[in-house]
């Protein structure tokens, strides 16, 4: 077994108070658990506490069932009230991939999984439209045709969701679907959806943001990755990225630099979340980066 596939990854949140870590540390120590890397970060303001371990077998005492490292956790995590994860860093989480027509974020995603260089399984992709079906049949994955207006919405959702279970899929990733999803389908999804857009909003609502913002001179470009809520496009934000243009830039210029971030900045989102090192916290989050 490779190093790679030995790590296991603990995460926890709990309410903040003294002795987390040291507690942590040494119940891995008690099991020969040797650590790779620990982050945590203590939240004030709300008095949340956030921590994500990786570690890997550092000696005779570390058991070979990853059932009975959980139970070595165990009490640590019942004494200070952890809701938490044990994981192997080798299981990635599976995520289906929903798009539209615009096929930049879905071909960037696309290319980093077949590359390994995304650290989540691609289950399938669905769309509203027909047009990127032989991209993802290329690439070797199920492709989901799901046609969507005002009179089939609830429908189309019902088939999402079936498609989500179908494929066992941990996370919905919005690559530029262009629909907004109905409270129910984000309700079903909450912590479990990502989308990513343009960072001109609330500013540049609705279509053509880029001959919009190029109309007013706008010196920053950018895109927002965050988790879906029932408030339009103001999830929990997981990343962010900006880039510096000027009077020089025509719209053609600014379609295909912000194209690029939101490539970017979704892959960076995706990447992280399969990695478990995001948390939510409230209307924000928690990325150990």
């Amino acid at each position: 077994m490779s190093e790679r596939r030995a790590v296991q990854v603990l995460t926890l949140t709990c309410q903040d108070r003294v002795g987390i870590v040291a507690a942590v540390a040494g119940a891995l120590a008690g099991i020969d658990g040797f650590i790779l890397d620990s982050q945590q970060y203590a939240d004030l303001e709300t008095a949340r506490f956030f921590m994500r371990v990786a570690f890997v077998r550092g000696g005779d005492r570390f058991p070979a069932e990853p059932a009975a490292v959980h139970a070595a956790l165990a009490p640590v995590a019942e004494r200070f009230g952890f809701d938490w994860s044990l994981t192997a860093a080798a299981d990635r989480p599976r995520v289906l991939i929903a798009v539209s027509k615009g096929s930049h974020c879905l071909n960037d995603l696309l290319h980093r999984w077949q590359t390994g260089a995304l650290p989540v399984e691609i289950a399938g992709v669905l769309s509203n439209h027909d047009a990127l079906r032989g991209l993802v049949e290329w690439h070797g994955l199920p492709w989901h045709h799901l046609p969507v207006d005002a009179a089939t919405r609830a429908d189309q959702e019902a088939a999402i969701l079936a498609l989500m279970d179908g494929a066992q899929a941990d996370y919905l990733v919005l690559a530029r679907y262009m629909q907004v999803l109905s409270p129910a389908l984000v309700a079903a999804l909450a912590g479990r959806c990502i989308n990513i857009h343009h960072s001109f909003l609330p500013g540049f609502k609705g279509a053509q943001p880029y001959h919009r913002a190029h109309a007013r001179g706008v010196k920053l470009i950018g895109a927002t990755a965050h988790f879906v809520t029932s408030d339009l496009d103001e999830g929990p934000i997981i990343e962010q990225a900006v880039e510096r243009v000027d009077h020089r830039a025509s719209v053609d210029d600014l379609i295909r630099i912000g194209r690029d971030i939101e490539s970017q900045v979704l892959a960076r989102a995706v990447a992280w979340v399969g990695e478990r090192r995001v948390f939510l916290n409230g209307n924000r989050t928690v990325v150990f980066r």
